[in-house]
């Protein structure tokens, strides 16, 4: 059978057979096409020549009848910021009802009890689910590094005869039925730039290309038997490559340029998926989640209504904090809200410290607003500005000639950045858990014999950034002069001012030849092997304190890739470099670990 057949035998097992005009209405479909498919049900043994349902039409409708379903809601839900750091977004409430739970409910209308629900970030707020629903959950470990077609890779045996739904859809109809005779996959009529597939005469999903408008992809999905095993292999191939660690599960719908299962299209209106903080307030402007701190506290800040707040777009996801930008009165601001397990790193009265020392420096973005006690800030977008990159060795030069003269200024703040201490006790942060590094103990006590060296060779400790990395160096045009500010003093303190010159190198991912030459672009006059040699303990150093920091920061669900292991290479081969380079200076002996 094809789609428009199994329409018309479908409306023919819910309501006896009447004509074909009502039947066109029921179905869909015209006069001309429910003419054709009659006569073609009939030769096929599915109709008798009274239009009534065969026994073999029911047999197919009980094989492919609605079994179960699988709710997708592991994801950080990154564009419903700033409601994402208080509730995961299938908790959004719509007229005072969670999303996932008016989708439990529709399933529950036709008859599905069975429900697996996929968790990942602030899963036990959803664990209420299993008592009130009868759900199941299927906690996805994975759902910071991985996309959701990782999620439903934990679930695919589960997939004959499903519905596969988004966390985040409101569906003012019912989507579901009672009986389905096909594989679909639900768009709606609006057409949007973001969609990447648009509904063809013969009610396929075709491609299109890149930002050429398609059918708005709402997510739903059903998969009769034949269709779910071919999906279920197909997810298994793809999670096998890493290059698709970022994809959505409708990758494996695709078959070259279209999808394997038919569109069911439906009207934008009936069905919303809402993935920002606007949309919500577009759909339910009473809704609680609207209520959030950020939102409150933007409006006290810039004296400001909350709908006057518009704009607000999510930006890149930090390795500490969670950002975004939105539009206030006109004028554009970036407000930065702590992320997990902040405040166990972070003295924030510390940071607002800092930036009192720097107020008039014109060193820093324009504050706005920060509050020393929770973390939030609030700074001024600054509009074309970029970010140093640290493989153009024009921008490294300007850089450092900028870290330079805030070194020069040898401002004082009354607390320190202790390098070994913090690591210690980022240590202590993992709550007895051994590290993931099986020669962790040996790593660290070859790091800590290289202090004797540095604390024999500190100048004057002054106001370090600490964090001075490519992206924390911003160009910006000012009275058509390019100006170079340094955001993101969280962890500023007293410290060695060459500890910048490492964070830099190690952040960049540099090898050695890249390592001495930004040394070189710091010490434009020279720079002798002593600090040289301190630089690179340094750099092994600040290895292991953030390798420490990134195994803390992963018993919290967040995974840094490649950056957590080069940290933890940098504090090994660098303490080697240290010691042959003290060989060559004939200073070795002291400081090599026994």
């Amino acid at each position: 059978m094809n789609k428009q057949e199994s329409d018309i035998l479908n409306a023919l097992l819910l309501e006896p057979f009447i004509n074909q005009r009502v039947l066109a209405e029921v179905s869909g479909h015209s006069l001309g096409v429910v003419n054709r498919s009659l006569k073609e049900l009939i030769k096929a043994g599915y109709l008798n020549e009274a239009i009534c349902p065969t026994a073999k039409a029911v047999l197919e409708y009980k094989n492919k009848t609605p079994k179960r379903a699988i709710i997708l809601a592991a994801g950080f839900g990154m564009r419903m910021v700033p409601i994402n750091t208080e509730m995961p977004k299938g908790l959004l409430e719509v007229n005072g009802e969670p999303l996932i739970e008016r989708i439990i409910k529709q399933l529950h209308e036709v008859g599905i009890q069975e429900v697996y629900v996929v968790v990942g970030f602030m899963k036990e707020k959803y664990e209420y689910l299993m008592d009130e629903y009868g759900v199941e959950l299927v906690v996805n470990p994975d759902y910071a590094a991985k996309n959701n077609l990782h999620s439903l890779r934990l679930v695919k045996e589960h997939l004959e005869n499903a519905y596969i739904v988004p966390c985040d859809i409101w569906c003012d109809r019912n989507p579901f039925h009672r009986h389905e005779l096909y594989s679909w996959y639900m768009v709606s009529d609006l057409v949007e730039n973001e969609s990447n597939v648009r509904v063809n005469r013969k009610m396929e999903l075709v491609t299109v290309p890149e930002n050429a408008g398609g059918n708005a992809m709402v997510g739903i999905s059903y998969l009769i038997k034949e269709d779910a095993d071919t999906v279920s292999n197909r997810i298994e191939e793809l999670c096998k490559k890493p290059q698709y660690d970022g994809s959505f599960w409708e990758e494996a719908l695709y078959n070259k340029d279209r999808m394997i299962v038919a569109a069911r299209v439906v009207h934008s209106a009936d069905v919303v998926e809402i993935n920002t903080y606007e949309q919500l307030r577009e759909i339910d402007s009473d809704s609680n989640q609207l209520k959030t701190d950020a939102i409150r506290l933007i409006c006290k800040a810039l004296c400001a209504k909350p709908e006057e707040v518009t704009d607000i777009t999510v930006l890149k996801k930090g390795m500490t904090n969670r950002s975004f930008l939105f539009t206030c009165k006109d004028k554009k601001y970036i407000m930065r809200i702590p992320g997990e397990g902040t405040d166990q790193l972070i003295n924030r009265r510390q940071e607002a410290a800092v930036y009192h020392a720097i107020a008039d420096k014109n060193i820093c973005d324009d504050i706005a607003y920060i509050n020393p006690d929770n973390g939030y800030k609030i700074t001024e977008f600054l509009e074309g500005a970029r970010v140093c990159d640290p493989t153009d060795y024009e921008d490294v030069k300007k850089c450092m000639s900028r870290l330079r003269d805030f070194h020069a200024l040898k401002l004082k703040v009354a607390h320190e950045f202790d390098i070994f201490g913090q690591m210690e006790f980022y240590e202590t942060l993992w709550d007895g858990t051994p590290s993931v590094y099986k020669d962790y103990e040996k790593t660290k006590a070859n790091v800590w014999s290289l202090k004797p060296y540095i604390d024999a060779h500190v100048g004057e400790k002054i106001l370090t950034h600490i964090d001075a990395v490519p992206d924390n160096f911003l160009f910006v045009q000012k009275d058509r002069k390019e100006e170079i500010r340094l955001i993101d003093w969280e962890y500023a303190g007293m410290q060695d001012p060459h500890v910048d010159i490492a964070m830099f190198c190690i952040y960049s991912l540099y090898n050695k030849r890249q390592v001495d030459r930004l040394i070189a672009a710091y010490f434009t006059d020279g720079c002798d092997d002593a600090t040289r040699i301190k630089i690179y303990c340094y750099i092994a150093a600040c290895g292991l304190l953030w390798s420490n920091w990134c195994e803390y920061k992963r018993n919290l669900g967040v995974e840094f890739g490649e950056y957590s292991l080069r940290q933890y290479r940098y504090a090994k081969d660098y303490y080697r470099i240290v010691q042959d380079e003290l060989k060559k200076s004939g200073e070795s002996g002291a400081q090599e670990n026994a």
